[in-house]
């Protein structure tokens, strides 16, 4: 099965079940949107790793759901749209859409745009990576490849758990993260008792991180939603 999952945004059923049915065979995994409404939720739920977008959506327009996305993820965003003018075009591409392909389109073409970005993301990926593997926020450091974490010069004693949460965080520093998608990725499940513990644990990495836990300097709460590692200059 392919790792990649896509969102496929699109209200008009014939389309979407190409697509997903053209995803499925070849070993996508995909989460499908209606409305523009919906794919912004499933983006900040289940952070899938490419959109494909229409833009004719009966509640919000696609422009307007790329601006959105936009203030908080660098999501990669394929238009798939009817629209073939130009200016309907750039207004896109200058919201943050990264491709555009407008219907009708071939299957084949469809899965080469899907490729190349694929081939983008592994480069940034790996880029990050290596750039990456010490994470500084103020007095805050983690050291990603030697499995630590400093606050200042002392040596955060962390259990699994909250070390996960906290690299969790650091690698979407200024990103609120929901308690649905934290909870998938630290315990793979998303139940009530889940969302409990994670306020647990989310309360004694405080501790451990903030000098004042009252008053947060790193951990921000969307009381809510969910949380938000904040840039500490």
């Amino acid at each position: 099965m392919n790792k990649t999952t896509i969102l496929v945004v699109e209200d008009d059923a014939p389309i979407r079940n190409l697509i997903t049915t053209t995803l499925k065979t070849h070993d996508y995994r995909y989460l499908t949107a209606t409305t523009g409404e919906a794919a912004v939720l499933e983006t900040s739920s289940h952070n899938p790793d490419i959109m494909l977008l229409d833009l004719g959506l009966p509640d919000i327009d696609g422009v307007e759901v790329i601006r959105k996305i936009r203030t908080w993820s660098n999501l990669p965003i394929i238009v798939i749209s009817a629209r073939s003018e130009d200016v309907d075009k750039i207004e896109a591409l200058d919201a943050g859409a990264d491709d555009y392909l407008t219907k009708p389109f071939s299957v084949e073409e469809l899965l080469a745009r899907l490729r190349v970005t694929q081939r983008r993301l592994a480069v940034m990926q790996s880029e990050a990576m290596a750039a990456d593997s010490i994470f500084i926020n103020g007095k805050l450091k983690v050291d990603y490849a030697a499995g630590c974490a400093y606050l200042g010069e002392r040596e955060l004693h962390l259990t699994p758990i909250e070390y996960k949460l906290l690299c969790l965080l650091a690698q979407n520093v200024g990103k609120v993260l929901t308690h649905t998608f934290i909870t998938q990725k630290i315990w793979g499940s998303s139940w009530d008792n889940d969302i409990a513990s994670l306020r647990v644990f989310m309360a004694t990495l405080r501790k451990k991180i903030e000098s004042e836990p009252d008053s947060p300097q790193y951990i921000q709460t969307h009381i809510g939603v969910g949380y938000r590692m904040m840039k500490v200059e």
